[in-house]
């Protein structure tokens, strides 16, 4: 119950995008699509296969979490590289702050000549 309460919860804050396309489309060609639904719809045999059966309806879940977990690294990857070129650009700053710094400096000891 509280994983549907925050299902709800979460979906409130949903963009229009995600709401009406959730989740990533698939890299399986027609085929391996046909292959997975067939496996699927069998009996599974093993224990842990029966086990996760009972779990079918956490589906969509782990695909939003999933979703979710992809998104958050691409945002660590995009702050880390804009945090390198941010320490790029504040040292090219520096080099023109110092280089303007030193033309004054020149100007001034030039001024009395």
């Amino acid at each position: 119950q509280r994983i549907l309460r925050l299902a709800e919860m979460c979906r409130r804050l949903e963009t229009e995008e995600e709401k009406v396309l959730p989740f990533y489309p698939s890299s399986l060609a027609e085929g391996e699509l046909q292959d997975a639904r067939r496996v699927l719809q069998e009996t599974p045999v093993e224990p842990l296969a029966q086990a996760m059966q009972d779990y079918v309806g956490l589906e969509r879940f782990w695909q939003r979490f999933n979703k979710a977990k992809l998104e958050e690294k691409v945002l660590e990857q995009t702050w880390v590289a804009l945090a390198k070129r941010n320490q790029h650009l504040r040292e090219l700053l520096q080099q023109y702050l110092a280089g303007v710094a030193v033309s004054r400096k020149v100007l001034k000891d030039l001024e009395p000549l």
